[in-house]
């Protein structure tokens, strides 16, 4: 399969549709999500790498806050602009999700790998109370799920880690 580009562009303003779909990521198919996550753990790579060891854990966590305040407002307005209640081209929820699954995880293909594949299968499942948190309103929900679903793949990565699961 080949990724291509959905369109219309939804209504709203410039900046929400942009931090929304992650600079059009989102209307990348199959998987916005996926392409979304995937963008994610590439470009955290590139930024964690460039950063000494030390101020790697802290700058993710301030990139993930900064991300869900940021992405909170504009899933809102995408989402009110199209009237769908969690279009699925809105994919910062994905980012925030991402991110948080990998904060204090070692710099390997191997974690990176075991991130992407495990936030994935969080926000697709949606245990509880994931499911839950969707039915928040506007952009609290669309992105909070998310959120959950980074931490359920945060604690296992991290469990993964302690028993030497995973190098």
């Amino acid at each position: 399969m080949r990724a291509t580009l959905d369109a219309p562009s939804p209504r709203g303003p410039l900046w929400a549709v942009l931090v929304s779909t992650l600079f059009g990521i989102g209307r990348l198919r199959p998987g916005p999500g996926t392409w979304a996550s995937a963008s994610t753990v590439l470009v955290w790579g590139a930024v964690a790498y460039a950063l000494p060891n030390p101020v790697r854990t802290p700058a993710a966590i301030g990139l993930a806050v900064l991300v869900v305040l940021l992405g909170i407002p504009a899933a809102t307005q995408t989402a009110r602009a199209t009237g769908a209640k969690d279009p699925q081209f809105v994919v910062i929820d994905e980012v925030a999700g991402q991110l948080i699954a990998l904060f204090a995880a070692p710099l390997s293909w191997k974690t990176f790998l075991a991130g992407f594949i495990l936030f994935r299968v969080f926000d697709i499942l949606k245990p509880p109370p994931v499911r839950q948190l969707e039915g928040l309103p506007e952009g609290i929900g669309i992105v909070l799920d998310d959120v959950a679903a980074g931490i359920y793949a945060f604690a296992v990565m991290q469990l993964l880690l302690h028993f030497h699961l995973l190098k």
